[in-house]
């Protein structure tokens, strides 16, 4: 909504705030002049102390637009009903050509001095502040199958609830049954090792064994041929 016709057009004509408590919030105001002349303007407040206006004077030059800033100071308390009483009014007035910012003076909006001052008034309205977008739930993404559907009050309805509850205890189930498989091919691997360790020292001391047996046999076959090779010589001395 904007004035047509005046000396300014004037966009918006309410002032909307998303109102969020101890937060400095701002909106703007687009002054425009479809004129060939200087156009001075002011602006007031109800509220001066709630309302930073930037600039509040000023000149529109001709065929051109101006921006306005105006901030609302941090608040601690909502109003009422989320109601607002505060207005703006915006003067405006054919200023010389060539006038600047500078040159602008209260009496440029005096009335009473015969200026014609044209004047609109702005009111204040506080919105909601814009509510961020809500999470996309796993599997509900294009190609997906969605879990289960979202109540108005963000919790997932009953049979989504179970279902998502049944999911999670399988899944503890599997991996409570992998960690128990895990630790039991841990153990057996371990005894093997042993059992192997084991069988490797008796085949060792089977082998010791073995090599002292063929030992003995040959140290009693040289004794043995000893001897009999004496009793040979006695015989061969005493024929």
């Amino acid at each position: 909504m904007s004035t047509d016709g005046g000396l300014l057009n004037i966009e918006p004509l309410e002032l909307k705030f998303p109102f969020e408590l101890k937060k400095q919030i701002s909106c703007s105001l687009q002054l425009a002049n479809k004129s060939d002349n200087y156009i001075a303007f002011k602006v007031k407040t109800t509220n001066p102390k709630k309302y930073c206006v930037r600039p509040n004077t000023g000149v529109v030059l001709p065929r051109s637009t101006c921006d306005i800033i105006v901030t609302m100071q941090a608040q601690k308390e909502a109003p009422p009903d989320m109601q607002c009483k505060d207005k703006f009014l915006l003067q405006s007035v054919i200023a010389p050509a060539g006038v600047s910012a500078k040159d602008i003076t209260t009496e440029m909006f005096n009335k009473e001095a015969g200026n014609v001052v044209e004047e609109t008034k702005l009111r204040v309205v506080y919105v909601s502040p814009p509510q961020p977008p809500s999470p996309v739930p796993e599997g509900s993404e294009e190609g997906g199958s969605p879990q289960g559907s979202v109540s108005e009050n963000g919790n997932l309805n009953g049979s989504a609830s179970v279902a998502a509850t049944r999911s999670f205890v399988e899944s503890l189930d599997k991996a409570v049954e992998a960690k128990s498989l895990v630790a039991k091919l841990t153990e057996e691997k371990n005894s093997a090792i042993q059992q192997n360790n084991k069988l490797r020292q008796e085949l060792e001391l089977l082998k010791r064994e073995a090599n002292k047996g063929q030992g003995g046999i040959s140290y009693l076959f040289v004794i043995l041929v000893g001897f009999l090779g004496v009793i040979l010589g006695y015989i061969i001395k005493k024929a």
